[in-house]
């Protein structure tokens, strides 16, 4: 007996090193091949791709098409599951890989139509812009149809295999990227299901505009929905099953500074645009160099572009403008005919077509998508708003980037290639969507800023102004045409020295068009104006700790309401005595940010939760936290507000603090103890880069998703959103999942000072000792060369095939 345990026992070791024989051999293999040289076909000459220790590529080609097929070849080795999802995003066909949690996502896209304009782009595309693409995408299936010895672990793990890159598939990217950056639609839908229970005047005090602004007037469209019968299929449900966009408080912060005012004599230039921290990273940095293309900065896998960076000539970051560019129509169906809508002309026939759906171990799904002369029919994905069908009507976007000719390939090749800054202002009048704000430096010393996109022009008569959704058999609330592009906001050369935008309002109130009503409120635009004007000179260390800066005015405007808050709780003294030393910076190594954020987010339930309805209420808090109502409710000390509904009792505003601080306390203790001298803002404030789809698999999201304690907030220049609602795998709240994605320093004097970062690191392969490279100099504020800097590390040449 005893020798059979024996025998067993060394079988089972056996086994077990050959299982971990296999895996490192798997591991090894799924690895990129860096050095040595590959023949590949499609490439006119030799490509050389020189990797530095961070695994960012220098990719040097004879033509600017093989730089490009460089590109997609390296994206391809590091990021192909990512390049994998974006297709799968793009095109609604999550739901054939994931399965069924994914197909209200796919209904939405498919209704939305993506893939479709995709289509339609491609059609329209340049003959340059084609090229490119073209080039690129052979790249991409260079080496994952020719030179990949191993499927990456997602791949293998969810049993999918790599179908040939698409010039499609990169077109609908970009869509998806303006669908993140332009949310005006759920603003829309919000009015419509808030004026189900409030008036337009308490709507306006819920959702208050610009600082120093009016609400736009409209028509009592409250009273126009009841009159539709619209509601009982909106009360219900919260949102669209749509992926998320326009999250509220989220942007992206640019400032360009010219040579008066730097040590260096010319200009130097900062950007960080916050987006969705993921893992890997949205961005990929990687440096072109080709005959008549030299240029370096963050590219996105699916693109053949750099987004954002520098090359020879100029330097240039964006933030998002936020125009409003999607308006939802009230579209009546015919009573007898579903296939027939109602215009002014009279009635008309949908444009239509059949979607099939693969769902992994379901039956296939079919709809029918429809289309009005405004644009697709969003209410055919189902979800919340299947019921208006029912009522006679459905809802259709009109969106610009859904257009055929927006063409953003095409203008972001200019731009890489773009050598002074009125070349750049030119250029960007081809630019359609999304709507960004673009600072620009060049060699020269001239500085910019422009706000690049296609804005649609509403008519006088249009009393709805977009904020809601009109009803599209009246003409008036169509759109009338486009805003002139060199019409857009722009500043040049400003006598101050510096330009800064943060999401805020780009223009005076003197501008005589409309852009949007939507501002993010100027916390971080007029906390990084005040620290460009504390000093007569700046240097790159100087705009690198305007980026760290985790200083919130938002904060300090409610410092006084929490400070005179009251509570029989244990803790409260402890509480107290943190918060007046507090100065509103939102360190992560103490507790009164902590502090602060519980009551903040308890006293913004107690407050609105009543009026606006507690399912609609906990769903916005994934892309609101309504701090702007909050201030203006305790600035006028709002009863109307402050008044629980659901109570007999007339609670007053000082009242809800009070109950607000104790159950943040109760909350606090029960996650953290008794402690409060030894709570930290960073151990609930977690940056979690979410993977897709692992990050919603336990046992797996401690291995693909990255996770690092950050400081700041929603309004500090070093944005770290807070997010009120608990996380729906983990529990969790206050994380922040959106950020800087993305952090440069373009130095126009000596381009080798320029520096980067993102928020993983270069290679989207787990047993990569790049997967997790840059997740803590990114949260540090540090930084790496964006130039070559040395020799590099690897070398791989491309070779064509014989």
């Amino acid at each position: 007996m005893l020798k059979w345990v024996r025998r067993v026992a060394l079988g089972g070791v056996v086994l077990g090193l050959l299982a971990a024989a296999g895996a490192g051999f798997y591991a090894w293999q799924v690895l990129p091949r860096t050095d040595g040289t590959v023949e590949l076909p499609g490439l006119e000459g030799r490509v050389r791709i020189e990797r530095d220790a961070e695994g960012i590529p220098t990719i040097r080609a004879g033509s600017r098409d093989d730089a490009l097929f460089g590109l997609g070849f390296a994206h391809a080795q590091d990021r192909l599951w990512q390049l994998e999802t974006h297709r799968r995003i793009g095109s609604g066909r999550l739901a054939e890989a994931f399965g069924e949690a994914a197909l209200d996502t796919d209904r939405f896209l498919r209704a939305l139509g993506v893939r479709r304009a995709a289509e339609a782009q491609w059609a329209e595309s340049g003959p340059d812009a084609r090229a490119a693409i073209e080039a690129y995408t052979a790249g991409i299936n260079a080496w994952a149809l020719q030179s990949m010895r191993a499927r990456p672990p997602e791949f293998v793990l969810l049993g999918l295999e790599f179908e040939p890159w698409t010039p499609q598939d990169t077109i609908a990217w970009t869509t998806m990227m303006a669908w993140d950056l332009g949310g005006n639609w759920g603003a829309e839908l919000l009015r419509l299901r808030l004026s189900l229970n409030l008036p337009v005047e308490r709507i306006d005090e819920l959702l208050p505009p610009y600082p120093g602004a009016k609400p736009l007037p409209t028509a009592d469209y409250a009273t126009l929905f009841r009159s539709l019968a619209l509601g009982g299929a909106l009360r219900q449900t919260a949102a669209l099953d749509a992926p998320p966009s326009g999250i509220d408080g989220v942007g992206s912060n640019n400032w360009v500074v010219a040579g008066s005012h730097t040590t260096t004599g010319k200009p130097l230039l900062a950007n960080d645009p916050h987006l969705k921290l993921s893992a890997p990273a949205l961005w990929y940095f990687a440096r072109l160099d080709a005959p008549g293309l030299k240029v370096a900065g963050a590219t996105m896998p699916g693109l053949p572009i750099v987004v954002l960076g520098q090359n020879e000539h100029i330097a240039w970051g964006f933030t998002n403008t936020a125009p409003d560019v999607q308006d939802l129509y009230i579209e009546q169906v015919h009573p007898d005919d579903p296939m027939q809508y109602r215009t002014p002309g009279g009635w008309a026939r949908f444009d239509s077509v059949e979607e099939v759906i693969r769902v992994k171990g379901k039956p296939d799904v079919t709809i029918t998508a429809r289309a009005t002369r405004h644009g697709p029919v969003i209410s055919d994905a189902g979800g919340p708003t299947d019921g208006l069908g029912g009522r006679g009507y459905v809802f259709a976007m009109r969106w610009t980037a859904l257009d055929a000719d927006v063409r953003a390939i095409d203008a972001g090749l200019a731009i890489n290639r773009t050598r002074t800054v009125a070349e750049f202002i030119e250029g960007t009048k081809q630019y359609v969507a999304p709507m960004q704000n673009m600072v620009v430096a060049d060699t020269a010393g001239r500085i910019a800023m422009v706000s690049a996109g296609r804005v649609p022009l509403r008519r006088p008569d249009n009393d709805l102004h977009g904020l809601v959704p009109a009803p599209g058999w009246e003409a008036r609330y169509d759109w009338a045409g486009w805003l002139d592009p060199g019409q857009t906001p722009r500043e040049i050369d400003p006598p101050r020295g510096y330009i800064a935008t943060a999401n805020q309002r780009v223009h005076d109130t003197a501008y005589p068009h409309f852009i949007t009503s939507e501002w993010t409120w100027p916390y971080r635009h007029d906390r990084i104006m005040a620290l460009l004007a504390a000093r007569p000179r700046h240097d790159l260390d100087s705009l690198r700790a305007i980026q760290a800066d985790e200083f919130s005015d938002a904060t300090v405007r409610l410092l006084p309401a929490i400070r005179a808050a009251r509570s029989d709780h244990a803790l409260a003294a402890a509480a107290q005595r943190e918060l007046a030393a507090f100065d509103g910076t939102m360190a992560a190594d103490r507790a009164a940010p902590l502090i602060f954020w519980a009551w903040a987010r308890q006293l913004t339930e107690g407050v609105f939760a009543d009026e606006v309805g507690a399912t609609l209420f906990e769903a916005q808090l994934g892309t609101r936290n309504f701090r702007e109502a909050l201030d203006g409710v305790l600035a006028r000390n709002d009863a109307w507000w402050c008044d629980d509904k659901a109570t007999p009792e007339a609670e007053t505003c000082a009242r809800q603090s009070d109950r607000a601080f104790t159950r943040a306390l109760d909350e606090l203790q029960a996650r953290f103890g008794p402690d409060v001298s030894a709570w930290r803002w960073g151990d609930a404030h977690i940056a979690r880069s979410e993977h897709r789809p692992f990050s919603k698999v336990r046992p797996l999201a401690r291995w693909f998703e990255t996770r690092v304690p950050v400081g700041g907030d929603t309004y500090t220049v070093n944005v770290s959103k807070v997010n009120h609602r608990a996380d729906a795998v983990t529990g969790e709240r206050y994380l922040s999942e959106h950020g800087p994605s993305f952090r440069g320093l373009y130095d126009l004097a000596d381009p080798s000072k320029s520096r980067v970062m993102h928020s993983t690191g270069q290679s989207g392969i787990v047993f990569s000792p790049l997967y997790r490279r840059f997740v803590a100099p990114w949260a540090g504020v540090r930084d790496v060369p964006l130039w070559a800097d040395g020799a590099p590390a690897h070398v791989l040449e491309l070779a064509p095939a014989p």
